[in-house]
């Protein structure tokens, strides 16, 4: 690992949304933290993004960014089509390594992507979080290790964006399997999130609709759409419980991210931000407070920058976790695909 004394130079390679307001502004917050390269999808949009970050150097493609011996670790903010090739060349070149989520195009690629992490112990190399539970997940932890809910019986997740079917909408890189892969919305966010509440699931069963087929891409091509509008996941978890994963983008005038969990005991939520219970014999749910210390957040470009310096190991995510989600993940598509049950594939 580096010395905690040594400045780390970061090569970002793909400036998008969450690069510039997540990624760049918390790497920029870690003492001896220098961001010294960007490419971006073109030269010209590498250029731009340069000029309104900051950003000393622009690379005319991103193997340039591994190539560059200055440069001690990478930030990779492309779509996931780019995650696994730049991954591997990152890592081969002896740099760390920080991927944007979803890990990989499908299992596959997730698993090549390990198994070059661990073949470079030296290294880190982490994947960005789910991030729609960190405030609240100690807790959940706890309230579950302390056995409140008693038996867990089942898990119920509802991810709606609240937005009206558009027929007329562009083709988003969501959409598009070519640079999406087997990721479908926010699926893989939720599942790593019940990960690390209450692991793993063993099987599935899952439904998917898309309804409008074929949508235009950024060149005016008519391009077919394969990629699921509206998913529904029936799952056997490893821990007993049942779990309804509901993940849409049809549901329009429903916003709605929450997580019910129902015990034998009690029953918790998750829904705006927030967690509330309801024990055995009453009908209502009360606000749940962390302890103090126990509220998490946001630092994902800290957890990397010490792990790199050799103050804390990666949790938030490690890359054996990604895999984990990307197998749940397959197996959904593929059970949508042959509308049949099928088992997680272990990692």
């Amino acid at each position: 690992m580096t010395s905690d004394k040594q400045v780390i130079r970061v090569g970002i390679i793909g400036a998008g949304a969450n690069t510039r307001a997540m990624h760049i502004p918390g790497l920029r917050a870690q003492p001896g933290v220098e961001i010294v390269s960007v490419a971006n999808r073109s030269p010209e949009s590498g250029t731009r993004a340069a000029a309104e970050l900051g950003i000393p150097r622009v690379a005319s493609h991103w193997r340039a960014v591994i190539d560059d011996p200055g440069i001690d670790a990478v930030m990779i903010g492309t779509w996931p089509y780019l995650h696994c090739p730049v991954t591997l060349a990152a890592l081969a070149a002896g740099k760390h390594v920080l991927c944007e989520a979803r890990m990989a195009m499908d299992a596959d690629e997730a698993r090549r992507m390990l198994i070059a992490s661990r073949a470079r112990p030296d290294l880190v190399a982490q994947l960005v979080p789910a991030p729609f539970t960190l405030g609240v997940d100690r807790t959940v932890q706890r309230l579950l290790r302390e056995g409140v809910l008693g038996q867990l019986l089942s898990v119920e997740v509802r991810a709606f964006d609240g937005r009206f079917l558009d027929p007329a909408a562009p083709l988003s890189w969501r959409q598009d399997a070519e640079l999406s892969g087997l990721n479908v919305m926010s699926l893989g966010i939720w599942y790593e999130t019940l990960m690390r509440w209450v692991g793993e699931a063993r099987s599935v069963s899952a439904r998917g609709r898309t309804f409008v087929t074929q949508r235009q891409d950024g060149d005016g091509r008519l391009r077919s759409v394969r990629i699921p509008e509206h998913v529904v996941v029936l799952a056997d978890l490893a821990c007993g419980a049942q779990a309804t994963i509901t993940v849409s983008s049809i549901c329009g005038a429903v916003k709605e991210s929450s997580i019910l969990l129902c015990g034998s005991e009690a029953s918790l939520r998750f829904a705006d931000g927030g967690l509330s219970l309801a024990r055995k014999g009453e009908t209502v749910f009360s606000p749940v407070d962390a302890l103090p210390g126990e509220a998490g957040g946001w630092r994902v470009e800290e957890e990397f920058i010490r792990a790199i310096r050799g103050l804390e190991n990666v949790s938030h995510t490690r890359f054996v976790d990604g895999l984990r989600y990307m197998l749940f993940t397959e197996a959904v598509a593929r059970s949508i695909a042959e509308e049949r049950t099928l088992p997680i594939l272990p990692a």
